[in-house]
């Protein structure tokens, strides 16, 4: 079920007038985002975009600066916010709706009870998170195809490719994260993913600053001993003893050496 959200109110015109658009912080991350569109071609002209919120901090930031990013920039592109109502328990999500449009931004609310089907497979003992997104991945892969967008952007900073880094490697055997740009396999959407030069640290400190509705999840938030939690205690720790951490594994990331590997696919024939 599709539910077009076309609330207006004239006092949504406070909300926009009071957001700290153009502070320093929120400067600083819009560049990052530039700098990533550019390095990895994101954006081209004539884009339909499809912003993929929660209604958490970083793809409500992502959803806010893309659209200044929008105004900015010297090619044509469109962008439309959707959100999932997963109908799990006590969800609600119409100020963060009027938050959106306030925004001068399309949103539309989708309703896919996702938390029935999760809930009756999984055991309670266990994480949803693969299943979920596996879930959520599919609507909003057949929801751009069937609406036109050529492009779906997902709110995935910083610490989360370095995080996923780190689960692939200690608990799925390869070496690989979530890339900033993805022709996904049906190879009919490419996901892009904006604040991938983002610092989570830096989404916090802007949320605070802006103070717009959030939508706590109550699906896989709600569950303790999650491995990515387990990744984030790593790095914090290992961030003690090296501040530039985070940044050299982003580097490492756009730097690999293939021949000092061991996948064989990509050992050139001449390699004593």
């Amino acid at each position: 079920m599709v539910m077009e959200n076309t609330i207006t109110d004239t006092t949504l015109k406070g909300l926009v007038d009071n957001k700290v658009i153009y502070s320093e912080q929120a400067v600083h991350i819009r560049k990052q985002m530039v700098q990533a569109i550019a390095d990895h071609n994101l954006l081209q002209q004539g884009d339909r975009v499809l912003v993929a919120v929660s209604g958490g901090k970083d793809s409500s930031i992502m959803l806010a600066l893309l659209e200044e990013i929008r105004k900015k920039a010297p090619f044509d592109f469109f962008i439309e916010a959707l959100i999932l109502n997963q109908k799990q328990p006590g969800f609600r999500c119409e100020p963060f709706v009027l938050w959106v449009q306030s925004l001068n931004i399309k949103i539309t609310v989708l309703e896919e009870d996702t938390y029935s089907i999760v809930t009756n497979k999984i055991p309670e003992d266990k994480t949803y998170c693969s299943l979920c997104s596996r879930l959520r991945r599919g609507i909003l892969y057949s929801y751009a195809q069937d609406k036109g967008f050529n492009k779906i952007a997902l709110g995935h900073h910083r610490d989360d490719l370095i995080e996923t880094l780190f689960l692939n490697l200690f608990y799925s055997g390869r070496l690989a994260t979530m890339p900033p740009r993805l022709q996904a396999n049906n190879g009919k959407n490419i996901v892009i993913r904006p604040l991938s030069y983002i610092k989570e640290a830096e989404l916090i400190n802007l949320s605070r600053q802006w103070k717009f509705p959030v939508i706590p999840c109550n699906l896989c938030g709600s569950q303790d001993g999650l491995k990515r939690q387990k990744i984030k205690q790593m790095m914090n720790q290992l961030r003690k003893d090296n501040p530039t951490l985070d940044g050299s594994l982003l580097k490492a990331m756009s730097n690999v050496q293939l021949n000092y590997l061991l996948d064989r696919r990509w050992h050139s024939d001449n390699q004593g």
